[in-house]
């Protein structure tokens, strides 16, 4: 039966023509996109995982700055560290010149001095973003390591600390403690307020050398803790950087488009999008026949 009220065909059409758009249309998205879940509405399971993991990687990223952070601030100590033991190495030098007979201590004295001077300048410039680590009066400085999510779904930021001490840094903020600024047991001078004379004798000179040795081996140590928590900064930000690069592969994984696949549906749905066209002016066009029967 032929109805000029209801075209049955037409709607049939119609309805497969809006299915083949909204496919059409989703497909185009993806294309342009690159995302096959964009939205909530188009995976909301995946929708949310992703949208969590972007923001664990955003406070990732944070971290890797801040590691970045630390690790100047390792560098700066390092360096000051580094130099002074040069510096002292010299004052070494002169106290042994100065065990020779018949040398002017009192121009080694000039010579020490100027040593002693610079010791305290390399300190007290080794600050960075206003932290100094080798001119301090003690205490403990932390450098943040990580950003760790739970398996209950809790956050915590992780640090590394280190501890700041006598023996750990080269002046305490001023020039009456710390490695250089300490009274020595030997000499019962420090390393930076010690003098030497016409009247320094030779057991001066020993006890002093005894002094500086201690420095050295202190002012070594120091190095080295500063070295290995330089190596725990360059592995934890290695990691930092390689565990964004999963998440960010584990977030493609969930919302990234095919494009292969995405192009191929495309070329599909176009096609389909044309037969519905015409398949709806068809069952449009077989209404109009009915005027034939209504001519003579």
């Amino acid at each position: 039966m032929t109805s000029i009220l209801t075209n049955t065909s037409a709607m049939a059409a119609l309805q497969t023509l809006r299915s083949v758009n909204s496919s059409l249309s989703d497909t185009q998205s993806a294309v342009s996109s690159g995302l096959r879940v964009g939205k909530a509405s188009d995976n909301a399971a995946y929708w949310s995982i992703a949208t969590t993991m972007k923001s664990d990687n955003k406070a990732l990223s944070a971290v890797s700055d801040a590691l970045g952070m630390g690790a100047a601030k390792l560098d700066t100590a390092y360096t000051a560290v580094d130099s002074s033991i040069d510096l002292v190495g010299e004052i070494k030098a002169k106290l042994v010149a100065a065990s020779e007979k018949g040398v002017d201590k009192t121009k080694l004295q000039d010579e020490i001095t100027q040593l002693q001077a610079q010791l305290y300048s390399v300190a007290q410039s080794a600050s960075f973003n206003g932290e100094n680590w080798v001119n301090n009066a003690g205490g403990t400085v932390s450098v943040v390591s990580s950003f760790v999510r739970g398996t209950n779904g809790t956050v915590s930021i992780k640090t590394t600390d280190y501890s700041l001490g006598a023996t750990n840094t080269l002046f305490n903020g001023s020039t009456a403690g710390g490695i250089l600024g300490a009274t020595g047991t030997a000499s019962s001078k420090s390393i930076y307020g010690f003098t030497i004379g016409a009247n320094t004798t030779q057991g001066d000179i020993d006890n002093l050398l005894t002094d500086v040795e201690t420095a050295l081996k202190n002012m070594t140590t120091l190095g080295s803790q500063l070295g290995s928590l330089q190596t725990r900064v360059d592995i934890q930000t290695d990691f930092v950087s390689s565990l964004s690069d999963s998440i960010d592969s584990g977030i493609g994984r969930l919302v990234d488009a095919d494009m292969e696949e995405e192009s191929s549906k495309l070329t599909a749905l176009q096609t389909q999008q044309s037969l519905a066209i015409q398949s709806l002016s068809i069952a449009n066009s077989s209404s109009q026949n009915i005027l034939q029967l209504f001519r003579g």
